[in-house]
């Protein structure tokens, strides 16, 4: 079943990874207020996962701790490959989450 909009989808090295279920783990951290995933440009793998987070007040983050996080709740190939410390992130209303914005503005990051 596609539990997100189609064109949010991530496809790594063929693999089909659906913002949303990621997000729905990642939020689940303690340190985590506020999360997206989206994908960026890969040479080798078409695209990589990416995770712009907002952190709770008085909290912090490491890329150790948010991999070793990911590792045991997703599987391998869903594991974020960057990690991202955003004051907050673009929405309508709100609500719905602009991704588009992320892809864009994060755009020349590398996955490695």
């Amino acid at each position: 079943y596609i539990t997100d909009r189609k064109k949010d989808m991530i496809i790594m090295s063929g693999w089909k990874i659906y913002p949303t279920e990621v997000e729905n783990v990642i939020v689940q951290h303690p340190a985590v207020a506020d999360v997206a995933v989206f994908g960026i440009p890969d040479e080798r793998k078409g695209e990589s996962p990416v995770a712009a987070v907002v952190l709770k007040v008085g909290t912090t983050l490491s890329e150790t701790e948010f991999e070793s996080f990911c590792g045991r709740h997703l599987a391998g190939y869903k594991v974020p490959r960057r990690l991202i410390i955003v004051d907050d992130l673009p929405r309508v209303h709100g609500w719905k989450l602009l991704r588009r914005t992320l892809r864009e503005k994060f755009n020349q990051i590398t996955a490695e």
